[in-house]
């Protein structure tokens, strides 16, 4: 009986045009994710307390750094290609030598400048470092073939076995004392089990390539490369600057902060992945208006969630961090407010520079990244030691605002980007209207426990979607339609 309803959905939701059913089986994956991932980072914070996850994060940060430079931007490069339709094999061989030769670059200079990073004090974790290394571009090198064929369900799938293989090991590892350690092994672990679920969906095979492929990649992947560093700017630098200026703990608020804050941007995440490779296939066949559509509703329901998350998390955020994360967490709820914001902020940025890039115009999202991101070192560098996190945070949000803006003027000439106005006005009368109801809520029931927190949460969530159903007919139609079609009734 089970066995079958599964079958049943299944088939249901294949029988869903395959933008809305990439999209669903995106989502779901991610939110998933995102709900694992919360749940263990409140067990961590709990009882590891900021100073380690502060360490831990400041660890990830290096990591970016270093599998940035083992990537080169060859990994988007290969996608970009691939999703073309054209020499596919060529182009993932290519990419395959290019990045076991960076990867040696990597681990080299890594080597070289260990001793100058702080939190690398340890052989052990010199050692853990680099084994992390390795896990992640065998990683990278197995899902460049799912990615680049438009194979989201895979690539999500693997995304999702990362995530569960990685925390269970870092819950059992802080159980038993680990530590740093021990979350430093889950995740290494994580990213070999995502590469041993693509390697076995890999289609494309291992072939003779010649220097026209290399040249063909490095023409994408260098300006890949250079907006790869902004986003690592953007991702980063903020973690590594204010364990320079404050402390690891603070780095360890912030971090949680921040992860918190991302929870609004689970919906877009999850467009991304699935748009990047079809925009790509549109832009080869100059079918621009599709182009124009998708990234339009993609604004939109990328928004359906973000703007509740947001009005909610601003007046809940004190509650929030005390009781999910512990009352040494509590002091950055003015930061996790302001980071809400940078997270609306980042939606624009995150679909314009996904567009400027599938449209093979990697120059320009470049130059989008590389002044934002000279832009966003400064700010850090000028607020932070005056006004801690929350100056990061400041910093955060004027430099995703600075670099939506300035992606939406170099993709306009390209693609014309509506905004579905009342949409998105009936999005922010729903949540005024939620607002106001929390607020009379609060004042009568105060949140002095965990469930009244839920409670709260879950009456906002339903008087949301309530009224927005209520107001909004296109998101109705749309949603009843999807609903329809993957009705098992």
């Amino acid at each position: 009986m089970c066995i079958t309803l599964i079958n049943t959905i299944i088939s249901r939701i294949m029988k869903v045009g395959p933008i809305q059913r990439q999209s669903i089986i995106s989502l779901a994956s991610i939110v998933g994710v995102t709900v694992v991932s919360y749940l263990a980072t409140i067990y961590f914070a709990h009882f590891l307390g900021p100073a380690i996850l502060g360490a831990f994060y400041l660890i990830t940060a290096y990591y970016a750094i270093f599998d940035l430079i083992a990537s080169g931007g060859f990994g988007t490069a290969a996608t970009k290609r691939i999703s073309e339709g054209r020499e596919q094999n060529e182009f993932y061989t290519a990419s395959v030598i290019v990045r076991l030769i960076l990867l040696g670059l990597s681990i080299l200079v890594f080597v070289l400048v260990s001793s100058y990073l702080v939190g690398i004090a340890s052989a052990d974790l010199f050692y853990l470092f680099i084994f992390l290394l390795i896990a992640g571009s065998i990683n990278a090198i197995c899902s460049v073939d799912v990615s680049g064929t438009a194979r989201i369900g895979i690539f999500q799938t693997s995304n999702f076995i990362n995530t569960i293989v990685k925390l269970l090991i870092q819950v059992f590892a802080v159980f038993i004392g680990w530590g740093l350690g021990g979350l430093i092994v889950g995740f290494i672990a994580g990213l070999l089990a995502a590469a041993l679920v693509n390697y076995k969906f890999i289609h494309l095979t291992l072939t003779r390539c010649n220097l026209s492929h290399f040249k063909d990649l490095s023409s994408f992947a260098f300006w890949t490369f250079l907006s790869s560093s902004g986003n690592f700017v953007f991702s980063n630098v903020d973690t590594i600057l204010i364990s320079l200026f404050l402390s690891i703990d603070e780095v360890g608020i912030y971090r949680i902060a921040f992860q918190l804050a991302t929870v609004s941007a689970i919906a877009v995440t999850a467009l991304n992945s699935v748009l990047f490779p079809r925009i790509s296939r549109w832009h080869t066949e100059q079918n621009f208006p599709m182009i124009s559509l998708v990234i339009s509703k993609a604004i939109t329901y990328s928004l359906v969630l973000a703007v509740p998350i947001t009005v909610g998390g601003t007046l809940l955020a004190d509650r929030l961090m005390y009781f999910l994360y512990g009352a040494s967490f509590e002091s950055g709820s003015l930061c996790l407010i302001i980071l809400l914001f940078a997270e609306i902020a980042n939606i624009f940025m995150y679909l314009f520079t996904m567009c400027l890039n599938s449209v093979n115009k990697p120059r320009e999202s470049f130059v989008v990244m590389g002044i934002t991101a000279v832009i966003n070192i400064v700010f850090n560098l000028l607020l932070i030691p005056v006004f801690g996190i929350n100056g990061a945070a400041v910093a955060m949000l004027g430099t995703m605002l600075v670099n939506a803006f300035l992606a939406y003027i170099f993709l306009r000439p390209v693609v014309a980007i509506s905004i579905e106005v009342k949409s998105i006005g009936y999005m922010l009368l729903s949540a005024l209207i939620m607002a106001g109801v929390l607020l009379v809520y609060v004042h009568f029931v105060k949140i002095e426990t965990f469930v009244s927190l839920l409670i709260s949460i879950l009456l906002g969530a339903l008087i949301y979607f309530v009224i927005l159903l209520k107001l909004d007919g296109a998101i109705q139609a749309d949603l009843k339609k999807i609903i329809k079609e993957v009705s098992v009734s």
